[in-house]
């Protein structure tokens, strides 16, 4: 007699992750307040210096960027768990910190600075432990969903975190926004406390073993390492959207304006991508993502053309679709195939090197668009960006990826070069 299979049971109906999902949502919504709020605050602070906000953000990127292998190590070799509410209950205090600083008459510099580098070191330890919260609440047939979900509340709330921070900036201060967010830090801690997270011990090795392991995993697969190059050059790219993207808008496409709608439109694009992740059963997920990812050319050639504005907004909808798409995709992928004792590390090399690609275009965009106009730096960036996330289609692992089970995907050396 044939069995019943039993359909997946929905994440949510999991206690554990449900707790998890809850605090995520929480912290996100209170991270999405920030960038606005500390603009505004260190401008009033400092009669409008951009070098003071520049210095400030620094303080928080650098530490996190320098220490990210350090905290994929810290997750794999201890309990998630507990690094994860370490770090919540961390940069709840920071932000505290810096609420109370701003509230005060007389904030100063240096101790905001203090304070996001603290935050940043934390964060450091905090990102590489999303995916093994996520693997250790859920079991496979529910994880490509609970990814999306996890997906979608994040980048509902960098939707909505812009309007929260107005709201909070202009009746009651920026300070209190702080406040806010280090409030969704401690409520996150809560969630984790009341939880347990499944765990796979790695033996006790020293720290340089532990790093050259996880990067060792990450050179194992073809598919893996091709398509961070294209992840991080489409960083790099929405770098310099961002940087010069503002100034077209308000000198050849109409005025400021267009740019927020653009915003809009890209946020709502990638809560959209988010959802259709959550029922896309897809036999080759990496390549239909990382060929989906190559749209982002679409909105940097329109920007260098300086297109009629509703197309191009149309169009930078149409590419943060297919990131939103991409991103639970991806992790589902990524947990399936990466053992559970060294995902932590292995997820840390992902965010390093997408993040160190963004000041990269931080840095070029301006330069490039003062000796050559907006439109050259554009345009070379939307070629980088087709030619990156189209080329990984090359990679043998990157097709097959999905149609082999994971196991036997995982061990195919970058080197192999099988079709």
């Amino acid at each position: 007699m044939l069995g019943v299979t039993q359909p997946p049971t929905h994440p949510l109906r999991l206690h554990a992750f449900r707790l998890l999902f809850i605090g995520r949502t929480l912290s996100a919504l209170g991270d999405a307040v920030i960038p606005a709020a500390l603009a505004i605050a260190i401008t009033r602070a400092t009669d409008g210096s951009a070098t003071a906000l520049a210095v400030v953000l620094g303080c928080s990127v650098v530490p996190k960027l320098l220490l990210l292998p350090l905290g994929g190590v810290f997750g794999d070799r201890f309990d998630v768990r507990k690094v994860a509410l370490t770090t919540d209950l961390v940069r709840c205090a920071a932000q505290l910190f810096v609420g109370a600083e701003l509230i005060g008459s007389d904030p100063q510099l240096l101790h905001i600075a203090a304070a996001e580098v603290v935050g940043g070191i934390a964060s450091a330890f905090a990102m590489p432990t999303a995916s093994p919260l996520v693997t250790g609440t859920t079991e496979g047939p529910e994880r490509q969903k609970a990814n999306s979900l996890m997906a979608a509340a994040r980048n509902a709330a960098f939707f909505g975190g812009p309007g929260v921070a107005g709201l909070l900036v202009f009746t009651a201060g920026p300070g209190w926004a702080f406040v806010l967010d280090a409030a969704t830090f401690a409520a996150s801690a809560a969630m984790l406390a009341a939880i347990r997270v499944r765990r796979t011990p790695i033996p006790r090795r020293s720290m340089r073993a532990d790093l050259v392991e996880g990067w060792s995993e990450v050179r194992s697969r073809d598919w893996y390492w091709t398509s961070l190059i294209a992840h991080a050059t489409w960083n790099g790219a929405a770098a310099v959207l961002a940087t010069l993207g503002p100034i077209v808008a308000r000198d050849r496409l109409g005025g400021d304006h267009v740019w927020v709608y653009l915003l809009q439109a890209g946020t709502a694009g990638l809560v959209v991508g988010s959802l259709l992740a959550s029922r896309a059963q897809l036999s080759r997920p990496v390549l239909v993502a990382n060929l989906g990812l190559a749209t982002y050319a679409l909105p940097l050639i329109l920007l260098a053309l300086a297109a009629p504005a509703p197309l191009l907004i149309a169009s930078y909808g149409l590419a943060l679709c297919a990131l939103g798409f991409l991103n639970p995709v991806w992790e589902t992928t990524v947990q399936q195939a990466v053992p559970a004792g060294v995902l932590a590390r292995v997820t840390s090399y992902d965010w390093l090197l997408s993040l160190a690609a963004m000041p990269v275009g931080y840095a070029a965009a301006p330069l490039a668009a003062d000796a050559w106009g907006t439109a050259t730096p554009l345009a070379v960036a939307a070629g980088l960006v087709a030619a990156a996330c189209l080329g990984t289609a090359l990679v043998p692992g990157v097709r097959r990826v999905g149609r082999t089970p994971a196991a036997a995907v995982q061990a195919v050396p970058s080197t192999a070069g099988r079709t």
